[in-house]
Order: structure tokens, then C-alpha cells, then sequence
């Protein structure tokens, strides 16, 4: 149905119309808003919708059978949604729902200023053949625009809330080691240039201020934050800005999970200077 929506609301599509697009979102948000319902009539809720997918918390017990449980629960869909389309419309359903995925842990996390989850931004603990990997969506750790530190520990600090380790003391160390210059390898942005450095005259981003610093630039532009702004990596830049890696890269990744805990980055860091009067 996806597929079709970006085809059927192309202008260069010889079946175009206007209404198209809207009637395929809107068949897709019944579907969605009727599958929900279903589930919800059979004891089961559901924690999160996506554009084409449903998020359904498995009752107590079934866990330890996920996939079986998860294929049944997509058998029944498509059984409800064959009865209900054949005696409301007199037609045959050819609509078909399937278990994906089964995540043993799930973090839905809250949207930035707000306390409701963000749409695709979600972090899951996988099982599968024994082994467990977390798969992180709409997140930073798959945005090539953040750096190597902030991936890392977005990695660890999930790794550490699904194993219930400890958390607050880890998070002092972080912040140490990078006031220490010990992660200054893994402090790198890396952004591509869409045009010439010269017809960028409005609000001119971060990594072309560093490109314009070297002889020529063109493609992916590497550098780092100093404290006399943006400098690309080619060049000397022993004045590198931990604050700003502190309060951009690290304390956003924390504070967006940290919250569904009860607890902050500031509240955690503080603390233990704090601690020192």
C-alpha cells in the first residue's frame, strides 16, 4: 500500500489523481484503528502504531513463545479482517498481516520537550538464536550526522537500562574522560556538502564553515567543535569544546530516555560535583 502511495501521487503517473494518495492513508489508518480495536477486544494493547505496523504487547506468559504467539495473533487479524470486509463490502480480502518481530524489551522514547512517545523513535531488545542485539530506529545511533561518541554511548547507556546495570556513576565517568580529551578520536562530525561552499549565504551550517577554512573542499567534510568554532580536521585544533559535546551529543541521548526513569543528565552530573562542597 506504501508502494502505491508514492506512485498513484506522483504527477509523472499515468493513473494519478488527488484523491488517491488520501484514500490510501486513510484506508491504512482504518486498518491500523480497526486491527487495534480487534486486539484490544481480545485482551491485548497495543503500545505504539507505526505508518504500517502495529506494536502489540504480548500478555503474561506468552513471552516465552513470542513468535509462536505473534504468528497467531496475525492469523487472527487476518481472519477478522476477511469476515469483516466480505460482510460489510461483499468482497474478498486480499489484505495480509504478518508477524515481523519480537522484541523482549522495547523503549518508545518521548518526542523532544514533550512527555508522549515520538513517532519512529524506538529502541527494542532482539532474541534471536540465543543471542540478544538491540535495534535502534529514528535514533541517533543511525543518523550518520552525530558522532562516533554519541553512537557509542547511546549504545551502552540502552545496553545498560535493558540489563538493569547501573547507570549513574557510569554516566560520571563518561563525562570525565571527555573533559580529559580521553574520546577526542571519537569526536568527529562528518557532514556531505549538497552545493559550493560559496551559494551557501543563509544561515550558513557548521561543517561549510569549516570546508571554507580549507583550499579546496568537496564531497564529505570532517571536523570538529573548538572553542573558536567549527575547525576542520586537516587543520590544528587542540582547543576542542567539551562542553559542546557534553551538552549536544551526550546530555540529548541521556535525557531522552532518562526521563521515562525518573531522572535527568543534569541531576546525575551535577550531583557528583556537587558532592566536592
Amino acid at each position: 500500500m506504501n508502494s502505491f502511495y508514492g506512485v498513484m501521487g506522483s504527477f509523472g503517473c499515468r493513473f494519478y489523481h488527488p484523491n488517491l494518495p488520501t484514500a490510501i492513508t486513510g484506508t491504512g489508518q482504518k486498518l491500523l484503528k480497526g486491527s487495534k480495536d480487534f486486539l484490544a477486544e481480545q485482551g491485548y494493547e497495543v503500545i505504539y502504531g507505526d505508518t504500517d505496523s502495529l506494536f502489540v504487547k504480548l500478555k503474561e506468559g506468552e513471552g516465552e513463545h513470542a513468535e509462536d504467539n505473534g504468528k497467531r495473533i496475525a492469523d487472527d487479524l487476518n481472519k477478522y479482517w476477511l469476515g469483516k470486509i466480505q460482510n460489510e463490502y461483499g468482497l474478498k480480502s486480499y489484505l495480509e498481516i504478518e508477524f515481523e518481530k519480537y522484541y523482549r524489551k522495547f523503549i518508545l522514547t518521548p518526542a523532544r520537550g514533550s512527555e508522549s512517545g515520538a513517532k519512529k523513535r524506538y529502541a527494542g531488545l532482539l532474541s534471536a538464536n540465543g543471542k540478544e542485539t538491540i535495534e535502534f530506529v529514528g535514533m541517533e545511533f543511525v543518523r550518520s550526522d552525530w558522532t562516533r561518541l554519541a553512537k557509542e554511548f547511546q549504545v551502552e547507556l540502552y545496553n545498560r537500562i535493558f540489563n538493569n546495570e547501573e547507570i549513574e556513576n557510569w554516566l560520571r565517568e563518561i563525562v570525565r574522560k571527555v573533559k580529559a580529551g580521553e574520546f577526542d578520536d571519537k569526536l568527529v562530525y562528518r557532514k556531505r556538502l549538497r552545493k559550493d561552499v560559496d551559494e551557501y549565504t543563509k544561515n550558513v551550517p557548521q561543517h561549510v564553515k569549516a570546508a571554507r577554512m580549507l583550499p579546496e573542499s568537496t564531497g564529505t567534510v570532517y571536523y570538529v567543535i573548538t572553542k573558536r568554532g567549527p575547525i576542520p580536521v586537516e587543520l590544528k585544533h587542540t582547543d576542542i569544546d567539551y562542553d559542546h559535546y557534553i551538552e549536544k551529543q551526550l546530555k540529548p541521548i541521556a535525557d531522552s530516555v532518562l526521563i521515562l526513569l525518573g531522572e535527568s543528565f543534569d541531576s546525575i552530573v551535577q550531583s557528583d560535583q556537587l558532592s566536592f562542597f
